[in-house]
């Protein structure tokens, strides 16, 4: 191994050093050089809702010298976080098993389960109560801020970026990605560009993104983009006037699948809705996209899918009813008005006795309450909880920093990648964890 005169002098020799120069200013130099700071890291964010806002906010708490701009196309930022849960915010799903909490995802479950290891729920609510927002449980998991208001946590993650010293951009579209040797060049929508160390993209949905297209030019995938958690449309005169009523645990599956979904159902002016179907609507998105949301649903009323039991169940109610009402005396626990139409649409007589049912119209009740199909002719879209499943392929992305595997220093975060989950907070907390994830690799000074 060379000491520092020989290597000086190997330099030397080679044209690399100024012959002028006398050793201790060569070695002086040398020194200086090394102990030179290197210059702050420059971050871009692409996209304002909650997976880019906390990878910004990550990055600015992580590494206090970095340069991060966070940029988002509209005039706001966190419009999702706004409207969610009626205007509270389901912020997570009290749910601190890793493995359990990633089943509750279609699609990046297995890739979740191991991110989930670096940053879940239980971290979430620290992170929020450490910034001075506490969270409360509901009955079913969910999980909102104790003022029940969603610009609590928009307050909580702007007082966090200020403190970061992220540079909000609203406004602000991103049009193209361009990467270099030391970097990506970003292009924006007024044709200005701007270089910058490490891009994160976590612009939601690339339905529509000129972005898209700047991804698959890159060399990325972008698995099929289909609509998740939407109501379905449907007519029929088993529910016709019934809008509002709800049911507290039905189970619902498209006609063939294996898979039933259990939960809430809310039969509205359009059809159905409520948490049973959203989950559905997130599990089947692509089968349903397939067939243009035109498909036999089953519904089992009262969340038994077993017919057989049912039936038995029903039989030994007609024959120890007697002369009971149908109308008023009914088997199972459902509301009124469903029961009505519900038992019409089966041949029962609503004025007659349970002892005067024939076998014929017992079976078809069973028929009814355990899956009897309803033709669905199409879906609305929740705007509270809109997810598009699909993006970029997940086997492009390492988890464990959220970097893309074909080009280097492009980070992902929340539903731009191939993951959604069902409604309950976990669309949100896959947005927090990769962005924390992702955050948290940008911020390291190479």
């Amino acid at each position: 191994m060379m000491d520092s005169n020989s290597l000086n002098l190997h330099k030397f020799s080679s044209g690399q050093i100024d012959p002028t120069l006398s050793s201790r200013t060569i070695m002086n130099r040398e020194s200086s050089k090394n102990l030179a700071p290197k210059s702050p890291l420059s971050i871009a964010v692409i996209g304002g809702g909650a997976a880019g806002f906390f990878a910004a906010v990550t990055a600015g708490e992580a590494n206090r010298a970095a340069n991060i701009s966070l940029f988002e196309k509209g005039n706001r930022f966190l419009t999702k976080v706004k409207i969610s849960g009626g205007g509270r915010c389901n912020v997570t799903h009290a749910c601190f098993d890793p493995a359990e909490f990633s089943t509750h995802y279609p699609r990046g479950s297995r890739e979740l389960k191991a991110a989930f290891h670096r940053w879940q729920a239980n971290d979430t609510i620290r992170w929020f109560e450490d910034h001075g927002m506490k969270l409360k449980t509901e009955s079913d998991g969910r999980m909102f801020p104790i003022t029940d208001n969603s610009q609590t946590v928009i307050d909580t993650l702007n007082a966090a970026a200020r403190k970061g010293n992220v540079s909000l951009c609203p406004g602000v579209g991103v049009h193209d990605m361009i990467p270099g040797e030391n970097g990506i060049a970003l292009e924006f929508a007024d044709g200005s560009t701007r270089n910058f160390d490490r891009v994160c993209l976590s612009s939601g949905s690339l339905k529509g993104s000129s972005l898209n297209r700047t991804l698959e030019r890159l060399g990325h995938t972008i698995e099929p983009l289909v609509p998740s958690l939407f109501s379905l449309n449907c007519s029929d005169k088993r529910t016709s006037g019934l809008s509002g009523i709800s049911v507290p645990n039905a189970a619902v599956r498209i006609q063939g699948s294996k898979r039933w979904q259990n939960g809430p159902l809310l039969i509205t002016h359009r059809g159905f809705s409520g948490p049973a179907i959203l989950r559905l609507s997130a599990w089947e998105a692509r089968q349903a996209n397939e067939v243009n949301y035109h498909f036999p649903l089953e519904i089992a009323w009262i969340g038994e899918t077993n017919r057989e039991k049912t039936l038995e169940n029903l039989r030994q109610w007609s024959s120890g009813s007697g002369k009971r009402s149908i109308k008023n005396s009914p088997p199972v626990a459902l509301p009124q008005r469903l029961w009505e139409k519900l038992a019409t649409a089966a041949g029962l007589d609503l004025q007659g006795q349970w002892s005067q049912v024939s076998r014929t119209a017992i079976n078809s009740l069973a028929d009814e309450l355990t899956g009897f199909p309803f033709s669905i002719t199409g879906k609305t879209t929740n705007k509270e909880e809109f997810v598009t499943c699909g993006g970029v392929r997940r086997k492009e992305v390492d988890f464990r920093t959220m970097e893309s595997r074909i080009v280097p220093r492009l980070h992902f975060a929340g539903e731009t990648i191939d993951i959604d989950g069902i409604t309950g907070g976990f669309n949100f907390q896959a947005a927090w964890t990769t962005g924390r994830i992702a955050g948290l690799a940008m911020a390291e000074n190479e």
